[in-house]
């Protein structure tokens, strides 16, 4: 359809209905897809939400909107920049990074650098051991991180809630010790954050993409709604789809393999059978998962940063398989190699023979026929097995439906 003939906007107040629209104005409007079934709706929902995987032990708040309050490790405070959190943030520390002693706070906390971190406003002390908290217990005058409104306990989150308290416990059972499991979920994952807005859009654009799957049941005539908001935030140019891979000759496909993405698998149940490094694994038996074969896929890993990962021009559909191999490394498209000019190639008896593009950081390699190679591992990095959990999260792969 030309661009010329989209339907125009309101705009009013930001609003995104069509023009003359009746009744209030909505900058967000989930009608812009509400020709899709409802299956689809409900991935396109699920994709605005934060779901970190594992998410309960680290006190996070699982499957609600990215448009949220975010936890903040105290370690990674020198990487990320506050300002981006405009639905507000709470620093995470452990106890062995708060206390020197039983019931003595670090220097710095008190009069230091840290000062401004205060335990039971801006941030919460987290307990994840039974031994740490015996040999670090929580102050006398502390208590269990709870949410009040209008100064009666509640359950959930939401306008007029308030954090109270001062620590959570998260404590695996061990031995004859039981579980401990004692306060009010937190936040969200940070990396995973993104405000009303930008999730919105994310959606949109993920939306338009389910209607260019190959076997797309829908018309480009039932998406004129969708096109012209998309095109009115500068999001409608397939001519950068196709660079980045998000399209393939007009259809969407899957950034890391290049293949075409069929609509029926956006709902099919995972399966490992064409996945030559998983030959062994077992046969997925229908309703023993609810992972499906494609599922949301960011082109820049979602780290802790000073950026907000979670973004339009990041948020494409991928292959489950796809998102497990690519792991946190960025997906590089073909376009994007050829144009850094750094060919691989072998050495032969007959001279040198190229057969692709390397990365400049040498993450990935791209023939020109799709195949793709990840680097794995780094030269003269030690192993380490004791990593941050929340470095190791792979929020990608928890799209589970």
């Amino acid at each position: 359809m030309s661009l010329k003939n989209l339907p125009k906007l309101c705009g009013e107040n930001g609003c995104r209905l069509m023009a003359k629209h009746k009744g209030k104005h909505d900058a967000y409007p989930t009608s812009a897809w509400s020709f899709m079934r409802d299956k689809d709706k409900k991935k396109l929902n699920k994709a605005g939400l934060a779901t970190p995987r594992g998410g309960n032990k680290g006190a996070y708040q699982n499957h609600v909107v990215r448009s949220n309050k975010v936890i903040i490790p105290y370690e990674s405070l020198p990487k990320l920049s506050l300002s981006n959190y405009v639905d507000g943030y709470v620093i995470r520390l452990y106890p062995e990074q708060y206390f020197d002693s039983v019931g003595k706070p670090k220097t710095s906390f008190v009069s230091g650098t840290d000062a401004w971190i205060a335990i039971g406003e801006n941030a919460f002390i987290l307990y994840r051991t039974h031994e740490v908290l015996e040999n670090l217990p929580p102050l006398p005058e502390w208590s269990i991180r709870t949410l009040e409104q209008d100064g009666k306990p509640v359950k959930k989150r939401g306008q007029e809630v308030k954090d109270v308290g001062h620590y959570v416990l998260r404590i695996s059972g061990l031995g004859n010790k039981k579980g401990i499991i004692k306060g009010a979920a937190q936040g969200v994952f940070a990396p995973e954050y993104a405000n009303r807005e930008i999730n919105y859009l994310c959606q949109c654009v993920l939306a338009w993409l389910i209607l260019r799957t190959a076997g797309s049941p829908y018309t480009t005539t039932q998406a004129k709604h969708l096109q012209a908001i998309l095109d009115r935030e500068g999001l409608l140019d397939e001519s950068n789809y196709e660079y980045k891979g998000l399209l393939r000759r007009g259809l969407c496909s899957c950034p890391l393999c290049l293949r075409f993405i069929d609509y029926n698998s956006l709902h099919d149940t995972i399966s490992y059978a064409e996945n030559s490094s998983s030959e062994n694994a077992a046969e997925q038996i229908e309703g023993s998962t609810r992972s499906t074969t494609v599922n949301l896929f960011h082109l820049e890993p979602l780290l802790y940063s000073d950026r907000i990962a979670h973004t339009p021009i990041n948020v494409a559909w991928g292959h489950h398989n796809c998102n497990a191999a690519l792991g946190q490394r960025r997906c590089r498209s073909l376009a994007e190699l050829i144009e850094l000019d750094l060919k691989v190639g072998i050495i032969t008896p007959e001279g040198i023979e190229t057969f692709g593009w390397i990365a400049d950081d040498y993450e990935m390699i791209r023939s020109p026929l799709g195949a793709v190679w990840i680097r794995i591992s780094q030269d003269g990095i030690e192993d380490s097995f004791f990593e941050a959990e929340e470095d190791s999260h792979l929020a990608d792969l928890s799209d589970e439906e």
